[in-house]
């Protein structure tokens, strides 16, 4: 995966995204940014990175919604519509956790066979770094300030609310993972936001 893929992903995201759901297209923006700055420690993978960042929140458009689940109905939408590159849809159907909301909303059996969780640690978890430490808005944040936005704007109880939940103890691993990483290969002008 190359500049190309990456330019065809913002592509495909800005025109699902950009008009329908701005905000959502702000978040995907800065996905994308903190993607960029994972570069280095992802090697090979950087490319992939960047195309499944933005493109994470993709099934949110409302054109797409054939389950209202977003991880799997953007999944769909990129394989059947666009023959998209199996890791980058397996990536996007499996971004921050999602079989534990799939679990929630009674689509996990369907999730795991359409699209099995890729076998790759750290590129797993460098996009839920990606998603987790971008506001709403497209802004930096933390992995902490993420979870409370989240259980604020969908209440604690809700169905995202009880995902989330469930959820925060492996986010939080994930994100302390891939900083780890980073410190371990420092890179000119970049710290880590705690």
């Amino acid at each position: 995966m190359d500049e190309t893929m990456q330019a065809w992903a913002r592509q495909v995201a800005e025109k699902e995204l950009s008009d329908v759901l701005p905000r959502r297209w702000a978040h995907s923006q800065g996905a994308g940014a903190r993607a960029a700055g994972l570069g280095p420690a992802l090697a090979g993978d950087a490319a992939l990175l960047a195309a499944a960042a933005v493109l994470h929140d993709v099934g949110y458009a409302p054109r797409l919604a054939g389950t209202g689940f977003h991880p799997l109905d953007g999944a769909r939408f990129l394989r059947d519509e666009h023959g998209a590159d199996e890791r980058l849809v397996r990536l996007v159907a499996n971004h921050s956790f999602a079989l534990l909301e799939a679990e929630e909303r009674g689509l996990r059996e369907v999730l795991e066979r359409e699209f099995p969780l890729l076998d790759e640690p750290l590129l797993v978890d460098a996009l839920v770094y990606c998603d987790m430490m971008t506001t709403p808005d497209g802004e930096q944040t933390t992995a902490e300030n993420r979870v409370t936005e989240v259980l604020g704007r969908y209440g604690a109880d809700s169905l995202v609310g009880r995902f989330v939940r469930r959820a925060s103890p492996e986010i939080f691993a994930a994100v302390a993972r891939v900083e780890a990483v980073l410190v371990a290969q420092p890179r000119q002008g970049y710290v880590p936001e705690r």
